[in-house]
């Protein structure tokens, strides 16, 4: 074997190969972590958590399928942002700078996007308390239709006449839901 044959494969089998095992890893993480959060939410729906005559499983199921939604994605974005970080390390890059500085641009970013972390903190408190889930009728910011889908920042609602209204949920001060009952 030459020299040249011999050094890309030593090449080969040092970075390259450790960032492959890097996306590699963070695809089975995020598809295992998936496989299971689907798997809780399911047993979630399934079980008879209010028993007697108030139980109410077809809600207990929209519940479970919006918190699941929110939990793969928030999954999701810490799987990509870790393998990112550990790929632009096996490239050379030192990453002590770049995470000090993360919090100096995260004060930064929490006092120039406070409605963004309003948006989120009125989503996580929404999906808390129950007040609607996918599937629900609604009637929010003057707009009433069917819920879509659940996010920590935006709620899509689908009104009767085909429009897709993104709502973003810091704006939202009061909601009627029309699917929840007494």
């Amino acid at each position: 074997m030459n020299d040249s044959l011999r050094g890309f494969l030593e090449w080969m089998a040092g970075t390259p190969l450790r960032i492959l095992i890097i996306l590699v890893s963070a695809g089975l993480a995020q598809a295992f972590g998936s496989r299971t959060i689907t798997r809780a939410m399911n047993k979630l729906a399934a079980a008879d958590l209010v028993p007697g005559p108030r139980n109410i499983v077809a809600r207990q199921k929209e519940r479970a399928s919006t918190i699941g939604g929110v939990l793969s994605a928030t999954l999701k974005v810490a799987i990509w942002i870790i393998a990112i970080a550990m790929a632009l390390g096996e490239f050379g890059f030192d990453l002590g700078p770049l995470i000090a500085s993360a919090g100096v641009v995260g004060v930064a970013l929490g006092l120039g996007a406070q409605t963004l972390v309003r948006d989120v903190l009125s989503g996580i408190f929404m999906l808390i308390e129950d007040q609607y889930g996918v599937g629900d009728t609604v009637d929010v910011l003057e707009v009433q239709g069917i819920v879509e889908k659940v996010g920590l920042r935006v709620t899509t609602v689908r009104d009767s006449s085909g429009t897709l209204w993104y709502l973003r949920n810091g704006e939202i001060l009061k909601v009627g839901n029309q699917s929840q009952s007494g």
